[in-house]
């Protein structure tokens, strides 16, 4: 009894492929609906850095830890959206991201909340602050709906698979 290997080819090779320098960009996440949020949660935290940066605030600890979590949580953005674009995800693979994408959302969008919830409360009328604590309110929703998103990449795919 012989037991014959047969090779199935699935992908080509990079040496075939006229520009192969474009495989490592993927236009396909940037024009898709996750791809497309990230901007936009970038820009409501930009905005909600900002509006509480230009004003005159008097209660120092609460509107700085509004300014840190804002910048921290767009720049961690921004890295991920940069690692699915640019295909990173694929030379680091010791690291599931879409797990740590799901993390990421869940704690920043719990300190995003507190934070626009302090800085709801402390704003005195100040109409920088209150746009600030609206933008980061806006972006607080915006991130929900990226967990989300992240939620069913994560958990739902690797779990439709037959039961054995």
């Amino acid at each position: 009894m012989s037991h014959d290997v047969t090779v199935i080819r699935t992908t080509t090779s990079s040496s075939n492929v006229p520009h192969a320098s474009s495989d490592t960009l993927d236009r396909g996440y940037a024009s898709s609906f996750t791809g497309m949020l990230k901007p936009v949660q970038m820009l409501a935290l930009l905005l909600a850095f900002i509006c509480v940066r230009s004003s005159l605030w008097t209660d120092y600890s609460a509107f700085c830890y509004f300014e840190v979590i804002t910048i921290t949580f767009m720049i961690l953005i921004l890295i991920f959206y940069l690692v699915n674009v640019f295909r990173i995800y694929r030379m680091l693979t010791c690291i599931s991201w879409p797990l740590a994408e799901l993390l990421h959302y869940a704690i920043g969008t719990i300190l995003l909340l507190i934070a626009s919830i302090v800085a709801a409360v402390k704003s005195y009328g100040l109409p920088g602050l209150i746009a600030g604590s609206a933008f980061g309110f806006i972006a607080t929703f915006l991130c929900t709906v990226g967990m989300f998103l992240s939620y069913k990449v994560s958990f739902i795919t690797q779990s439709s698979g037959p039961y054995i």
